[in-house]
């Protein structure tokens, strides 16, 4: 009979297919985690010195940031030191931090997502005692924003800690609950079934919200002057679009896991995988900071005066 504990590592099979263009991976998983963690750093920054950016709605998107950098560095480095070695083996208990992670970094983006868009419904529909309200409770939201996800995955990520493992080949450049559950020794229909209810428990919650607080800004537009319609929709359009992002990477995910993609070209398998763990982190600072004008400007300021002492050493 297999000793089951003998499988304390597991094979990410699908560095094997980047192994003829090693150096041209490292070169773009490099600068994407450059540009990653210098868009959201100089938007935390912004943030922190302009004091007129000390606002509700800037003090979540630092969140927003914050929850970029986690992720990425939960998973680029990890796929960068891969790229280098000849080894593509991962243990188990790395395996588990980067599943615990990179899961939370998602349920996290979209709960602060689901809390910007409530405070929008704030600032909308009750302009004049927006900020009292805000600056009551925004410590309240952004400690749910992170607590409420943190237990809710590890409610069913406590289940896949129990398992013991017969296969050791992982189809990703990273670990995942499912990819992970996949590999038990026993039957896992029953955790399957938990980990698609689960999904309920991850997204119900902020997407009522979502469509709630919009319900009710659209209703505001409707009965606004043009002016004020204009006035709300641009305040809104730079979260409908990280919203719309972050969405469209959540649903590549999914096809990708749940569905067959052998057939797809190993490069699409990539792009779909990593979408919602990379598009939002670089698109979300570019999106509030082309839409915004005072972090426009101050971002504009801030690169100019590094790229001048560059230019001076």
């Amino acid at each position: 009979m297999r000793n089951f504990s003998e499988v304390t590592y597991f094979y990410l099979s699908d560095f094997y297919e980047m192994e003829n263009y090693k150096s041209v991976y490292f070169f773009i998983f490099l600068i994407i985690y450059v540009i990653i963690v210098a868009e959201n750093v100089a938007l935390l920054l912004v943030v922190y010195h302009e004091k007129i950016l000390h606002e509700p709605m800037y003090l979540l998107l630092c969140n927003l940031a914050v929850n970029g950098l986690y992720g990425s560095t939960a998973l680029l480095p990890a796929i960068l030191s891969k790229v280098l070695s000849h080894s593509y083996e991962i243990s188990l208990p790395l395996c588990q931090t980067q599943i615990f992670a990179l899961h939370t970094y998602a349920i996290v983006e979209f709960t602060i997502l689901a809390v910007m868009s409530y405070d929008r419904y704030m600032a909308i529909c009750y302009p004049l005692p927006y900020h009292a309200i805000m600056s009551q409770r925004l410590g309240k939201l952004i400690v749910f924003t992170w607590l409420y996800p943190m237990l809710a995955f590890l409610s069913v990520f406590i289940f896949t800690l129990q398992i013991r493992f017969c296969e050791r080949k992982i189809e990703k450049v990273h670990c995942s609950n499912y990819s992970l559950v996949k590999l038990a020794c026993t039957d896992t229909s029953i955790l399957n079934i938990v980990g698609l209810l689960s999904v309920v428990l991850y997204t119900l919650p902020q997407l009522m919200m979502i469509f709630y607080s919009y319900a009710h800004i659209l209703r505001i537009c409707i009965l606004s002057v043009k002016k004020s319609k204009l006035k709300a929709l641009r305040t809104c359009t730079p979260h409908l679009l990280a919203v719309i992002n972050y969405s469209i990477g959540c649903l590549f995910e999914i096809a990708q896991t749940r569905l067959n993609s052998s057939h797809l070209p190993h490069p699409a398998r990539l792009f779909l995988s990593l979408y919602f763990l990379i598009f939002p982190p670089i698109l979300n600072p570019a999106i509030y900071g082309l839409s915004i004008q005072v972090i426009r400007v101050r971002l504009l300021r801030l690169f100019s005066r590094k790229s001048r002492q560059v230019q001076k050493m």
